[in-house]
Order: C-alpha cells, then structure tokens, then sequence
C-alpha cells in the first residue's frame, strides 16, 4: 500500500474502517445477533433433532409475533405507543379470513389488499383521535383496543372463514436450502419493501425527529400532526399484515385478540428500540421476536411445565420493559 493510498483510507475509512464503525453504531443488534446464535446452539445441544423443520416452525410461529413488533416499533420511533395492536390484528384476520371463506383464488388478491387498507386505516383513525383530542397516545390506543375487540366479535362471532391455498402456502416449507423459512422471506420482503422506503425519505427522517424532540421538530417545520398520523398509519399497515399472517398461519379467523400487543413490546425494547422515541429500528425487534419465541421452544424442550413456561416468558417481558424504561429515564436525566 502507497502512503497516498494510506492516506486516502485515514481520510475516507476502508472496508475494515467502515465494518467497524457500522459494528459500533449497531452494537446492541449485533449482540441480539450473537444472542440468537447462542441460543440455536444451546437448542441443538438440548435437541439434537432440531433442525430444518424446526427453524421453519420458529419462524412460521414468530411471522405474526414479528409483525406486531415491527407495527409497534415504528410508534415507539415517533414518540408514542400503541396498545391496539393485536385487537387491529384479530380484526384484519377475522375480516380477511370472512372474505376468502368459499372465494376463488382471485378473490383472495382483492383482500389481501383491502385488508392491508383497513389496516392503514385503523392505525390513520388511532393517529388522528391522539391528535386532535391531545390525550396521551396510550390513554387513546388503550380505549380504540376496545373497539377494535368489539368490531371483530361483531364481523365473526366465534373462530371460522378459511383462507386461500395459495396464501397459507407462502409460508409452507423452505426456499432454496432446507431451513430457510418462506416465512421467513415473507416478512423480510414485505418489511423491506414498507421500511426502507420510509426510513430513507423525508418523512421517515421526520419521524425520528418527532420521536426525538417534538418541539424541536415543530420549530424546524416538520409537520408533527401529519407525522404522527402517518406513523400510526404505517404501524397499522404491519398490523394488518400480522392479522394476514394470522389467517396464514391458522388457515382461520380468530375474534379473541391473541398477546401480540405485549409481546411486540417486549420486542422492541429487548431490541433496542428507545420508550423515549427518536431511536433504534426494525432489525433488533425482529431479532428479539426469534429470541422469545427460542427461549419458549427451549423450556419446552426441557420439559417445563406449560404454566411455569408462561410464567418465565411473563418475567421476560417484566424484565426487559423495566429495564428500557430505566435507561429511557437514565437518558433523558443525562
């Protein structure tokens, strides 16, 4: 290497300069990473059977559950919570899994889109109602659960409807190598497509900066009304694809909302996603969803009790919601 070329490199940042600096300013999700290794480790050791099928089955189980975090994350990211989440969920399902029960394959095209448009305009009617009344977005989205639970007892009143071959088969096997989930490629591609977009546009670095300092980006002209809504808006896009996934995964719609608004919580502040809002992303929460779901195939292959397996994954939750609201409160003192 010439001096100039040294040179160059001290200025710019090689390849190994620029892994590094990556490798710093994702430090937490590059230990998430690290942490679900260890843990897949950990299952083979425990089960040596564990194999293909079994990742298959992780990630079919995790899809809605990852869904759920994503929708959660991008409100956390913006400055708020939302607390309707898996009612949003039930309701998509119920709807989508109503729609396609004795429906041609075609007909199955039209819900999934009309499906994923109830869910943009569930989460629109959640941003503007913590809006314009100016009540605390958890107070809002707690009330709206409710009605949210209600609507989808009132579109099927006990589980049934069916869904679309074609639809339950795209998350059915591996692709390419064996262990390699369609699941898992269905929720990369569809987050992929939703995020990055947003993450690298205006209104993505408007979210942040609402998430960050609303007053500030208020005095910095960022639109924070239309911000928030448009937030919630995307949060209930991965909302409704989670219902999707839901009636995916089950082949049927289900009226009860599951846990998937607490367990997305869990997700992304074991993800790293800041309660204060303006920090983190998608990729920690959706690690952090495997790592769950791991750690509850793991008591199970130890033999523990199911009561005492709820119990754990309750403590979990407890813990790593503590443990981010403690660091919120650090951060903000400092």
């Amino acid at each position: 290497m010439t001096a100039a070329t040294s040179t160059i490199d001290r200025r710019t940042g090689g390849p190994s300069t620029l892994v590094a600096r990556v490798m710093r300013r994702n430090s937490w999700t590059v230990a998430l990473f690290a942490a679900l290794a260890l843990l897949l480790i950990f299952t083979k050791a425990i089960s040596p059977a564990y194999g293909a099928s079994g990742l298959e089955s992780l990630a079919k189980a995790a899809l809605p559950v990852a869904f759920a975090a994503v929708a959660q994350a991008v409100v956390v990211i913006s400055g708020g919570v939302d607390l309707s989440i898996g009612p949003m969920m039930a309701l998509t399902n119920v709807i989508a899994a109503r729609l396609m029960a004795g429906g041609s394959d075609q007909l199955a095209v039209g819900v999934v889109i009309s499906v994923l448009l109830i869910g943009v305009l569930l989460g629109v009617v959640n941003g503007t109602l913590a809006v314009i009344t100016r009540v605390p977005d958890i107070v809002v989205t707690l009330a709206m659960s409710f009605v949210w639970s209600g609507a989808a007892l009132l579109v099927l009143g006990s589980p049934g409807g069916s869904a679309a071959g074609w639809l339950k088969s795209l998350i059915e096997g591996s692709i390419v190598v064996p262990g390699f989930s369609s699941a898992l490629v269905v929720l990369v591609v569809f987050v992929a497509i939703v995020w990055i977009p947003i993450e690298r546009s205006r209104f993505g670095l408007s979210i942040y900066a609402v998430g960050s300092d609303r007053l500030a980006a208020f005095r910095s002209g960022v639109p924070v009304a239309r911000t928030r809504i448009g937030a919630y808006a995307v949060a209930g896009l991965f909302s409704g694809a989670g219902g999707l996934a839901l009636t995916m995964a089950t082949g049927i719609g289900t009226p009860i909302p599951g846990p998937y608004t607490l367990l997305g919580i869990a997700a992304v502040v074991l993800g790293g996603v800041s309660l204060a809002g303006g920090r983190g992303g998608l990729v920690g929460p959706l690690v952090a969803v495997f790592i769950l779901r791991l750690v509850r195939t793991d008591l199970t292959f130890l033999g523990v009790n199911q009561n005492y397996t709820t119990v754990v994954e309750g403590a979990i939750m407890v813990v790593v919601v503590m443990v981010g609201a403690y660091l919120t409160l650090r951060r903000a003192r400092t």
